[in-house]
């Protein structure tokens, strides 16, 4: 068995990182990041960003971090107060075989730096629309079919990454549709392709409303630990909200299309926002400004909450009067206007596509008849309201609705956290 760090706290390293969902639930339970690695480069700010606001908590500075949501201060500001070995950790950068050298220098650097020698977990997907059963139905007419889509070896630079490090355990977090991809051959070759690395591993379909996230959010959760290290797949903690999804959009101002809020509607906090986290005290309201719609789109909007406030009943594109449909596919994709589910204890499945229209996405407040916005968003993927998202709203959107939810990844490192404890790791063993 590789030589553990004497340390108390579990470190880890964020591949495919995105704007940071994983991460920030290892964070939250107590983990050390050593690398984010991401090649978008909004993502990346976010992280940076996200870095930075770690770092002044933990010096007592975060009222530098409010000035800068305040506006009152730029990025360039805040961040020139953050140590550049710290900011270092987020890797902008695409992995690929000719890339993986440099990565890796640069991860041995830091390392270094942060006076350890191992990696004790490795975390994150890869991207999963190459899997996803929702994205192939949606792009077939004009992507890469998925058997000559490379983003479906993504794995195998995974694979590198546990064999350069010899974590004790890693995450790797996918669509459902990753067991069925490519006729199944896909999900064969990774569970060859990871044992033949050294480690046994386990896949389980996860629900993130199971562990207090307000969403119906299924995904794949494959969990890998060293062969002969007497580790396990952890059976993680679930959680019952006790709640509803208008509790995370409540506080926040009323806008119509196009409006945008700067001030909570209230300063009392709900039980769910403050058990969670999602929302403290001293937290700025950002990223709450809502899309401008076109006027038949309002129209089509009032229709889809009608309908839902009288006995959940979901609009079918085909039944809009005539003047409101401009859409030739009349076949598929009837249920493009969906409303948020505020009086259920979970909403459906957040998407990155919210980035191209919100449709699918609206607000069922019937005085507000528009889309949710990138604020609502988030809350409802459980990021916390300090969480700031870097770049245009389009990429915003995206980060946000790529994401694994935070407390979700939360439960998932304190499961991870309970194995290792178990089995000897903290004190160096």
């Amino acid at each position: 068995m590789p030589r553990r760090d004497a340390r108390n706290e579990y470190n880890f390293i964020d591949l495919f990182a995105g704007a940071g969902g994983l991460s920030e639930g290892f964070i939250q339970a107590g983990f050390t990041p050593v690398a984010h690695v991401e090649m978008n480069p909004y993502a990346a700010k976010s992280l940076e960003t996200r870095t930075a606001y770690y770092w002044l908590e933990s010096h007592g500075r975060l009222n530098l971090y409010y000035e800068y949501l305040k506006g009152n201060i730029s990025r360039e500001e805040l961040l020139s107060e953050v140590p550049d070995e710290c900011l270092n950790s987020v890797i902008c950068e695409t992995m690929s075989v000719k890339t993986l050298p440099g990565l890796f220098a640069k991860i041995d650097g830091l390392l270094a730096a942060g006076g350890r020698e191992t990696v004790d977990v490795i975390i994150g997907g890869p991207p999963c629309q190459a899997y996803s059963m929702v994205g192939r139905a949606q792009n077939s007419h004009m992507e890469t079919p998925m058997e000559e889509d490379p983003r479906k070896d993504l794995y195998k630079l995974y694979a590198r990454f546990l064999t350069r490090y010899r974590p004790l355990m890693f995450v790797f977090e996918n669509v459902m549709g990753i067991k069925t991809a490519n006729g199944g051959k896909t999900w064969k070759n990774i569970q060859k392709y990871l044992k033949r690395v050294g480690y046994y591993i386990e896949c389980r379909d996860q629900n993130s409303r199971d562990f207090g996230v307000l969403q119906n959010r299924r995904r794949m959760i494959i969990v890998g630990w060293l062969k002969d290290s007497g580790l396990r797949y952890p059976e993680f903690k679930t959680m019952d909200p006790k709640t509803r999804v208008r509790k995370l959009l409540d506080d926040l101002p009323a806008l119509l299309p196009g409006e945008n809020g700067t001030e909570y509607r209230s300063e009392k906090i709900c039980t769910y926002l403050s058990r969670t986290g999602i929302r403290v005290p001293d937290d700025v309201l950002t990223l709450h400004q809502a899309r401008p719609n076109k006027e038949r789109d309002i129209e089509i909007y009032k229709h889809a909450i009608a309908l839902w406030r009288d006995g959940h009943k979901r609009l079918n594109y085909n039944d809009l009067p005539e003047e409101l449909k401009t859409h030739k596919n009349r076949e598929s994709f009837l249920d493009r206007f969906k409303v948020v589910e505020g009086d259920e204890t979970a909403c459906h499945t957040m998407l990155a596509h919210i980035s191209k229209d919100g449709h699918y996405f609206i607000h069922p407040d019937p005085e507000q008849h528009r889309s949710i916005t990138v604020r609502e968003a988030a809350r409802i993927q459980s990021f916390p309201d300090s969480y700031f998202f870097e770049g245009p709203r389009t990429s915003q959107f995206v980060q946000i609705g790529n994401a694994v939810p935070p407390l979700m990844a939360k439960a998932i490192a304190r499961g991870i956290r309970t194995v290792l404890d178990e089995g000897g790791y903290r004190h160096g063993n």
